[in-house]
């Protein structure tokens, strides 16, 4: 077999992303693999197909032997041990007598979750770039290290869509839109998948929160479930390819998530021809022939309650048949066949085969393509300022979420650092913490600028109780006072935001510049620099809204929307979700969900209009080079009064480069289900008669072309 390492150049994008030869499943020989002679075992021989060397092991396998497959650790004991574990490839031989090789997994939402890795920004960070070849880069790199960590596996991209911005995991997902979560999730596969890493795409089907996750039920209606939380996993399924579909916590219409069959196995693997195989969120099965028969292939961490003991039981009680065990056992062999396990040898647990020079310029130009200008009165960019007061402890971190996305860089670079590098030897660049305001004032008076800068607390386990800047964040103080009063002392005052989803920003106002930044990931200062500096556009476009106040967010002020009454939550608002809801409920928000601006201005003109695509022209009206991100909105006719529909709905984005004065034409690709919405009734979706109104501009709320489909009056 080939293999190949990634080594990316530092110039431009498109180096970043070329790759030498990567595992091709089916091209290596068996001699070079672990799985042994093909003359001896038929199921060795590459130049068969994933099905046929999954018929000729599978007989071969005992009872213990399937078993021991569908419990990640195997505490039923004996000579297979643990089978599936997240340790390095050196502990574990797998099922020797066979030549089924260990598969070994690790975290990777953000980065690799073991040991030190390249910490890159945050996924919302991603989503914020709205870029089809930042997901790719961000795929590949995460894949690239865990493969150089010993994985097989790593488990991500994360693809829940956002219900309500007060949820702790927020920074993990790709936004509150299904489009974009599904544009995005399929590149990050599709990358990381071609490094001959499986991926494990999270969490199915419904996971929205984390008060009370591990006992939540949640009623969602089907058109709600399909047409906003689903779509994301149905591409990374149809489009992506993903080997791997992990299950979540909860129970969804009164079923626990990793034991679904309506979900598991009529949507799936029936309706969408999954052929990988689905692994559960930690300990999230409750009975084991339940998980059987509701689709699960594998329980992580270890086997609590999907183990040897309990399946053999099953079993024997005739809970569970035989072939229902060997369907999940051939669901794990088809997949390590189809992505090459058997036919390499493991993956070296070593650090030098990583390029970090490749990683760091691949987080640094995730992160500025996701930072997003969301004020600016003139202040920026910056035009070499003799001094800058930098306030708040953000400004010598590197924050990040906490939980399974967690990661432990190799090194960072704070904001101070990259800015007084930028600003160079002729530039004071001052710093407080901002933990004494009248020092903080006294510091930015003194200065030409001021930045603030100011973070949220987010991560696995806990939502947050509110969206203001304390939230989570005691030790940091009150960060809304702290801006208000650098900003009395300085009118050239910018704030810069390192906050994993939406917050409150009551002196918005009262500042020049607003920059949201995210979780930046290890190269925070170089790439904040460079936007600040204006030696890149600021690329990002919000993933999320911004409300003004806590009460227009979607879910606030209804317990029974959440956090839940008697841990269930109905999910009445339908498909009202993000933008949807301030749109539906006519609510302006502070800022809207796709809004961003750049140090340049632009024009949208021609719109043509069609079933297939929509086309428009995009022309740079500034002085500068800049990014422009078009966005395709359609508004849908409501096929009857118990099918509201939202006033418009993303259907389509892309993302340009454009100099003074230049143009380019535009197009977004349409089908069918652009139009369409899902009827319960037909158990179909279904495209209604009626006026459907097309719009384009720079986010849901700044529409510059419009255009009509259908019968209209």
């Amino acid at each position: 077999m080939r293999v190949g390492r990634w080594l990316p150049a530092a110039g431009a994008l498109a180096s970043v992303l070329a790759l030498a030869a990567v595992p091709v499943p089916g091209e290596a020989r068996a001699e070079t693999g672990r799985c042994g002679d093909p003359a001896a075992r038929p199921w060795c021989d590459p130049s068969l197909t994933p099905e046929r060397r999954t018929d000729l092991l599978l007989p071969r396998m005992t009872a213990d032997e399937k078993i021991a497959m569908l419990a990640a650790d195997d505490p039923f004991g004996g000579p297979l041990g643990g089978y599936f574990e997240t340790a390095h490839a050196d502990t574990n031989d797998g099922i020797g007598r066979l030549g089924i090789p260990p598969v070994y997994m690790a975290d990777g939402p953000a980065g690799v979750r073991q040991g030190k890795a390249t910490a890159l920004p945050a996924p919302i960070a991603l989503a914020a770039g709205f870029d089809r070849e930042a997901a790719t880069l961000y795929g590949r790199t995460v894949a690239w290290e865990a493969r150089h960590r010993g994985n097989d596996v790593v488990f991500g991209p994360t693809v829940d869509v956002l219900r309500t911005p007060r949820n702790g995991r927020t920074f993990e997902g790709f936004g509150e839109d299904p489009h974009l979560s599904a544009t995005l999730g399929v590149p990050w596969i599709e990358g990381a998948q071609s490094q001959g890493v499986m991926t494990a795409v999270k969490h199915m089907a419904v996971y929205t929160q984390e008060t009370d996750r591990l006992s939540l039920g949640m009623t969602v209606d089907p058109r709600t479930l399909r047409e906003i939380y689903l779509p994301p996993f149905e591409a990374a399924v149809k489009q992506g390819g993903t080997a791997t579909v992990m299950c979540g916590f909860g129970k969804l219409n009164g079923r626990w998530a990793c034991e679904d069959g309506a979900v598991l196995n009529d949507i799936l693997r029936s309706e969408w021809g999954f052929q990988g195989y689905v692994a559960s969120d930690h300990f999230a099965p409750k009975d084991a022939g339940d998980a059987a028969n509701g689709g699960l292939d594998m329980e992580l961490p270890v086997g609590f309650r999907y183990n040897a003991f309990m399946l053999k039981t099953a079993v024997s009680q005739g809970k569970v048949t035989q072939a229902t065990v060997d369907g999940h056992v051939r669901n794990i062999l088809r997949t390590m066949f189809r992505f090459g396990v058997f036919d390499r040898q493991a993956y070296p647990n070593d650090l030098t085969a990583i390029d970090r020079t490749a990683s760091e310029t691949a987080a640094r130009r995730i992160e500025e393509a996701g930072i997003t200008l969301l004020k600016n009165d003139g202040v920026l960019p910056l035009e070499a300022p003799g001094s800058i007061a930098l306030i708040g402890r953000a400004a010598q971190e590197s924050p990040s979420g906490h939980g399974s996305a967690q990661v432990v860089p190799f090194g960072t670079v704070s904001a101070q650092q990259g800015i007084a590098r930028r600003a160079g030897a002729g530039a004071r660049v001052s710093h407080t913490n901002g933990d004494d305001r009248a020092e903080a004032a006294n510091l930015a008076r003194q200065a030409d600028v001021a930045i603030v800068f100011a973070t949220d607390s987010q991560g696995e386990f806990f939502d947050k109780s509110c969206l203001t800047l304390q939230c989570g964040e005691p030790l940091r103080g009150d960060q809304d006072a702290l801006i208000s009063e650098v900003a009395k002392a300085n009118p050239n005052t910018i704030v810069v935001l390192n906050t994993g989803g939406p917050v409150l920003t009551p002196w918005a106002g009262q500042v020049k510049g607003i920059v949201e930044a995210w979780y930046p990931g290890q190269e925070a200062g170089n790439a904040l620099a460079r936007v600040l500096y204006g030696d890149v556009d600021p690329g990002g476009r919000l993933p999320v809204t911004f409300p003004v106040n806590e009460n227009d967010a979607p879910t606030s002020g209804n317990p029974a929307q959440y956090p839940g009454t008697n841990q269930n939550v109905t999910f009445s608002e339908g498909v009202m979700v993000g933008y949807r809801h301030y749109d539906s409920k006519g609510i302006t928000p502070r800022f809207p969900f796709g809004h961003g601006l750049s140090y340049t201005t632009f024009r949208y003109s021609d719109l043509v209009a069609g079933t297939d695509s929509v086309k428009v022209t995009v022309t740079n009206t500034g002085s500068r080079k800049g990014i422009a991100v078009p966005q395709l909105y359609i508004g849908m006719p409501s096929p009857g009064v118990d099918v509201p529909q939202p006033p418009k709905q993303l259907k389509g984005f892309t993302k340009v480069t454009l100099a003074p004065g230049e143009s380019t034409r535009v197009t977004f690709p349409l089908s069918s289900r652009s139009f369409a919405y899902w009827n319960e009734g037909a158990k179909a979706w279904k495209v209604a008669d009626g006026c459907y109104r097309v719009l384009v501009g720079s986010s849901s709320r700044e529409i510059a072309e419009t255009a009509t489909l259908g019968t209209c009056r």
